[in-house]
């Protein structure tokens, strides 16, 4: 039961791509990320992910249309349904989703697939 300093946790993010735990509840996780450019097509079977921008514009784009986010906007991705986010310039988002969820879903790529669980 401690503040965590979303500020503070992203600054100790160099890399993009690779989500960091800062927080667990219910079997759930939530997960700091920073993106810039473009991600893997992908779906999550059995998992919806809620993607919030904290700081920078990215995009979720699916197969049908793009949805632009910008600070403080969210925007869930219902599990089964393609998408890849994208973000012309580094883009700092909030990720909540269950526990053990793969960031590249139903793919396993040797660049942007992030190992699970790792916390800051």
């Amino acid at each position: 039961m401690e503040k965590i300093s979303l500020p503070e946790k992203l600054a100790q993010i160099q890399e993009h791509w690779r989500p960091k735990v800062v927080a667990e509840l219910n079997g759930q996780e939530v997960k700091l990320v920073k993106f810039c450019g473009v991600f893997p097509w992908h779906h999550h079977e059995n998992e919806d992910e809620l993607f919030l921008v904290w700081r920078g514009t990215m995009q979720l784009e699916f197969r049908d249309r793009i949805v632009t986010l910008g600070p403080g906007e969210l925007c869930v991705v219902p599990r089964g349904v393609e998408h890849r986010t994208l973000a012309e310039s580094e883009a700092e988002v909030l990720l909540f989703e269950p526990a053990a969820t793969r960031n590249t879903g139903n793919v396993v790529d040797k660049v942007f697939t992030a190992p699970n669980g790792v916390k800051l």
